[in-house]
């Protein structure tokens, strides 16, 4: 009897001394959070959006001292997963971690949902789109690559993973300045990696922490980062802008951001917990030395108030909506959703 009372005493501190330390971090005064978190990732496991929102979730949860747990809902180009965020009680207990389509799931089609239907907690992270090709391609360089695709209209292979994706909106880019590659369409990523390493397409535009190890391995040869700056890890490769000079507004924007949301309707409170939270858990030495070894742009350094995140979303939906509409790909103009020409 004494042993289990003096066990029941050890565990009643422990949970003091926690609850002590949440008070003291900042949280409990929000009376947020009191539970398990559900990160909600509306892709499969293994990809961009899965891989960082685990790496956030670890750094959340080692913040407000709470389990993060990741679920993934994976289907319809995201929209499944976004849906059952929206559709979750809204007491901050559910949140989202959403990847580009949010942005254009209303102009594909997809659903009726878009960024306005979420509160932002974080613009979080931005993971650069690169073209690659085989080691034993005929384009030693990202210029010989651009120069066959000109002189051979529709007849150089990209493989990619269907309208609307991130890959898509890059190839619509290309068309903008004269060069029409012809789409190869592949039921994931991996499978466009491949079929550029077994010689079915000729190159594909991959995020870069996809095709890291392939490019480390010799795999896969890096031509050019889809951006306007040059990747720390390889500083010999062009920024596509280089190439394209008069591409650089476009390619300045973020294409394939990655953000935390939370259900409209979360309390204020559990909003600024979470937005103090995060702020704090993408310093952690763990989430920085993630973020660098993978050249993943921190958008949470770019954006870093509530009005500038909100002005980013909208200017991407808006470029990347009309890109899609113009070339034909989209199923309802932007207009129809008050999306206004960039």
């Amino acid at each position: 009897m004494k042993r289990f009372a003096a066990a029941a005493i050890a565990v009643l501190i422990a949970l003091t001394a926690a609850a002590c330390a949440a008070v003291e971090g900042g949280y409990g005064a929000y009376g947020y959070p009191s539970d398990v978190i559900t990160l909600i990732v509306p892709y499969g496991a293994g990809g961009t959006t899965d891989v960082v929102g685990r790496q956030l979730a670890a750094a959340l949860s080692e913040e407000l001292g709470v389990s993060v747990v990741v679920e993934n809902k994976a289907g319809a180009s995201g929209a499944i997963g976004c849906r059952a965020a929206l559709d979750a009680k809204p007491d901050g207990a559910t949140l989202l971690f959403a990847a580009d389509s949010l942005g254009t799931q209303r102009v594909m089609g997809i659903s009726d949902i878009s960024y306005s239907d979420f509160t932002p907690i974080m613009a979080v992270a931005n993971d650069p789109k690169v073209i690659v090709v085989a080691p034993d391609a005929p384009y030693q360089t990202a210029r010989e690559l651009l120069d066959a695709i000109a002189a051979r209209p529709k007849t150089v292979q990209m493989a990619y993973t269907g309208p609307g994706g991130s890959g898509h909106v890059q190839a619509l880019i290309l068309n903008e300045y004269g060069y029409e590659p012809a789409l190869t369409a592949y039921s994931s990523g991996s499978d466009g990696i491949v079929a550029v390493m077994s010689g079915q397409v000729q190159f594909t535009n991959s995020n870069y922490s996809t095709v890291a190890s392939y490019i480390a391995n010799g795999d896969l040869r890096l031509l050019a980062v889809c951006a306007t700056q040059r990747l720390a890890q390889h500083p010999d490769v062009p920024a596509l802008s280089e190439l394209l000079p008069e591409s650089e507004e476009l390619l300045s924007i973020p294409y394939t951001p990655l953000s935390l949301l939370a259900p409209k309707g979360v309390p204020d409170a559990a909003i600024t917990a979470l937005r103090e939270a995060c702020a704090a858990a993408v310093k952690s030495p763990a989430f920085e030395a993630f973020m660098l070894d993978n050249s993943i742009d921190r958008l949470y350094a770019r954006y870093t108030t509530l009005d500038e995140t909100l002005a980013f979303y909208a200017q991407w939906e808006s470029t990347v909506s009309w890109l899609l509409y113009d070339s034909g790909a989209a199923t309802y103009s932007p207009s129809v959703f008050g999306i206004a020409r960039p």
